[in-house]
């Protein structure tokens, strides 16, 4: 799991202690009391520490709970099982069984909900949550090219958007499956996903032809 300390003021050295059963205690109310419920003052007492404390660390609830849920998905890894379609298939279930916790699944709901009007808290989930996981896809790209599975991008650019569109095409098929449409991620749905993906990522790796038989030229 990935050590982070949220962004705080200057100062003396944070507590990592502090900022572990903070980030514990949210967790805990988000499945006792829910989103709407949820105080910082609750949140304190749970963690054993001022409300001082927990204030020089994070603005209001909206941050906290964030940070609170970025820890989860930092539990995500990718073992190598030995090809990319396993790996593929090992992460989503990972995803979808942290996305199933209680906390994460309201906690993730409700900052995405206040997210829409706060380009600030948006901001935030970006680099907390999505770009801290875009690790995953680097480190199963580069296994698979080392692998001979997937050839290497031609640039550093298309390398960087290739990243981004696989990030977005799995992060959002799982979380629109579980949170959404609250339909189960199983072993079957992630192997049909994966096929379906590796489909298109083989499609974008082979060069095209203009020649090639059945390639259509569109004539302005």
């Amino acid at each position: 799991m990935q050590s982070r300390t949220p962004a705080g003021r200057t100062g003396r050295p944070r507590s990592v202690a502090a900022d572990t059963a903070i980030l514990a205690a949210t967790r805990a109310a988000l499945v006792e009391l829910g989103w709407s419920k949820l105080t910082l003052g609750d949140v304190a007492t749970r963690a054993g520490v001022a409300k001082t404390t927990l204030y020089r660390r994070w603005p209001g609830k909206n941050e906290l709970v964030v940070d609170a849920v970025a820890e989860l998905f930092d539990e995500l890894e990718l073992p190598d099982r030995g090809s990319l379609a396993a790996d593929i298939e090992g992460v989503v279930l990972q995803f979808a069984t942290i996305l199933a916790r209680p906390e994460a699944k309201s906690g993730l709901m409700a900052v995405l909900a206040e997210s829409t009007v706060d380009d600030a808290l948006r901001e935030r989930i970006r680099d907390s949550i999505v770009d801290r996981q875009k690790r995953l896809v680097l480190e199963g790209r580069s296994r698979a090219q080392a692998r001979g599975e997937l050839p290497p991008e031609p640039d550093q650019e298309t390398a960087s958007k290739n990243a981004d569109l696989i990030f977005d095409v799995v992060a959002g098929s799982v979380v629109h499956r579980t949170l959404i449409s609250a339909e189960q991620v199983d072993t079957s749905w992630a192997q049909r996903f994966t096929a379906l993906l590796l489909g298109g990522l083989n499609a974008t790796a082979r060069p095209t032809d203009p020649t090639a038989p059945g390639t259509t030229t569109s004539v302005a």
